[in-house]
């Protein structure tokens, strides 16, 4: 079944979907005309837009009606009696989960995809990605783009210092100072430019100002059914005692107990590293320096195996902590996995600068940390979804010259929307956020004593916005919309990502052998100095957070102006609703 816009469209030759709902093969007749019926009587209350709204709009309204359609006082759904459904329920969550309904998702437009293809990915170009076009069509993953592109561009003063950096400093492993306050400076000023950057974006796109609608129940919240007094509906409740025991006895611990695993594997990298050494220097040969990188390569890619397997887990139990809203599934989920992925991926790093205080083993281990996992990111994220695109199109392709006429007409909407079902369902930003949080981190820690880290995330972030365009277009399924003014929990992490930066610098500075001669009889004097220029350099930043404003003065005073245009245009409805009643 597709779903599209009605009235003019409806009236056309051709009628255009724009949502697809896919039921199982064997749901019963009763059961799809009920749905079917209950669809248009939403569709005869509603309404319909004549254009003024975009597509991805559009289908964001469909599926918002969908999300919205709840029983009456049926008892279960027409044919299928196990489906148990209760006044106010939602049809479209009870369908998904007894299995009568597969999938609910919109439909890609032909010849706006084709546009987008071509002034996205297909031709290789130094210029801007075309953030219009991709918000009309992806219009919740657009300020995802929008950071990609901010992130990659705010690269490029680091990479253009750290080459020569590198390349002349390569083998003075203490002459990373002045990188060191560079770093302290960068990863405060993007930070807040970019919450600018952020704010013109949502205005140009008609999002900042957007209200977070109210929150229905997630599809996988449960509980014993009650009444909800904000609704006047019935729906599952749940105890929020129960769920703060469930987070704290059980979720806490566990995340304690991943990171003593992560802690034990790192002191295993460790024994490998010295027993690479120690054959180093016994018969230092070819083969014994290159045997010195393996403990590295391998403890990467365990790294990258941990986080993955962590993710499921993570998953599992905030899906069992039954949280009731959307927001706070996804906040929990995102710092259980934040803060695994950061003490998994960076504890090594804090060991060897700050305990080891190795800054050779340092350098030596973060090019390895950073280019290992850029090669099997890249492996999972442009080549691998390559290749399966290119098998799915084989069968594509030979399903689409059967249903194709001699004549070489258009392919059947039936097909095309059966092709766009066989397609992988994209799930999100999350994993994608969380890559460049990481990148983030490599770049804003560490840098110093290893330059070229700027130059391979830069690389690898061009590398970024052609995979994920290619997989938006040809890979994914269209995702629905989901508007946003801003990039939400991920701003806080980035800012504390740069906190943590502000003290890992400053620490690598007070380290230094040139900052240490200017104290060659107290330790406690330079460590004093250090930690006090370190609170010094805290306050500055969080000054400038406080003093630079967010969205800046003319976007103020154009919402200021709007605001004040729509109070204008309320008196005049006022005071013209007066006069008719005094008539």
């Amino acid at each position: 079944f597709a779903g599209g816009p009605a009235g003019s469209a409806m009236q056309s030759e051709r009628f255009t979907p724009l949502v697809a709902l896919e039921l199982v093969s064997d749901t019963k007749e009763e059961a799809i005309t009920w749905l079917l019926q209950r669809i248009r009587d939403k569709q005869r209350n509603g309404g319909d837009g004549d254009g003024f709204l975009s597509v991805a709009e559009c289908q964001y309204i469909i599926k918002h009606e969908l999300d919205t359609l709840r029983a009456k006082d049926e008892s279960h759904v027409p044919g299928h009696t196990q489906a148990k459904l209760y006044p106010g329920k939602s049809i479209i969550r009870r369908l998904l989960s007894k299995g009568i309904m597969v999938q609910m998702f919109p439909l890609h437009q032909k010849e706006e995809l084709k546009r987008l293809t071509f002034s996205w990915y297909k031709k290789v170009k130094l210029s801007l990605q075309p953030l219009g076009k991709i918000q009309c069509n992806y219009e919740g993953q657009a300020l995802y783009f929008g950071f990609l592109e901010y992130f990659t561009f705010a690269l490029i003063p680091m990479a253009l210092i750290g080459v020569p950096y590198y390349l002349f400093d390569w083998d003075d492993y203490d002459k990373y100072v002045i990188f060191a306050v560079f770093n302290l400076i960068w990863c405060t000023v993007i930070l807040e430019l970019w919450k600018r950057f952020s704010a013109t974006l949502a205005y140009r796109w008609g999002t900042l100002s957007r209200k977070k609608a109210f929150e229905e129940p997630r599809p996988g919240f449960h509980g014993v059914l009650g009444f909800n007094p904000v609704t006047g509906r019935e729906e599952p409740l749940y105890p929020n005692a129960k769920r703060q025991l469930r987070v704290y006895c059980v979720s806490l611990p566990f995340v304690l107990l991943c990171l003593y695993g992560s802690l034990y594997v790192m002191m295993i990298y460790f024994q490998m590293e010295g027993w690479a050494l120690s054959l180093h220097d016994e018969d230092p040969t070819f083969w014994t320096g290159v045997l010195l990188f393996i403990p590295s390569i391998i403890y990467a890619v365990v790294i990258e195996v941990l986080n993955l397997i962590y993710r499921y887990a993570a998953e599992f139990l905030t899906e069992w902590e039954n949280h009731r809203l959307e927001s706070s599934y996804q906040n929990h989920l995102i710092l259980k996995v934040l803060v695994f992925n950061f003490f998994n991926c960076f504890a090594s790093l804090f060991y060897i600068a700050f305990v080891m205080q190795d800054m050779v083993l340092l350098r030596q281990s973060l090019a390895t940390l950073l280019i290992t996992s850029q090669i099997l990111n890249q492996f999972m994220e442009a080549f691998l979804p390559y290749w399966l695109q290119r098998r799915r199109n084989k069968k594509m392709m030979r399903r689409v010259t059967k249903m194709r006429t001699q004549e070489d007409k258009e392919l059947p909407i039936e097909e095309q929307v059966r092709l766009e079902a066989d397609m992988s369902t994209y799930l999100g930003t999350f994993d994608d956020y969380l890559e460049l949080f990481l990148l983030f981190g490599y770049v804003s820690l560490f840098s110093c004593v290893y330059p070229l880290a700027a130059v391979l995330v830069l690389l690898n972030n061009i590398t970024e916005v052609y995979s994920d365009a290619f997989k938006m277009c040809r890979v994914f399924k269209r995702p629905f919309s989901d508007p946003a003014s801003n990039i939400g929990v991920w701003q806080l992490a980035f800012e504390a990502m740069s906190v943590i930066a502000v003290v890992t610098n400053c620490a690598l500075i007070g380290m230094s052998p040139q900052v240490k001669a200017y104290f060659p009889e107290s330790d406690m004097q330079l460590i004093l100095w250090t930690v006090a220029i370190e609170h010094g350099l805290l306050a500055v930043k969080f000054i400038l957070t406080f003093l630079i404003p967010d969205v800046p003065k003319p976007i103020q005073i154009q919402l200021a102006k709007l605001e004040f245009e729509s109070l204008e245009a309320l008196k005049k409805k006022v005071n013209t609703w007066g006069m008719f009643s005094v008539i």
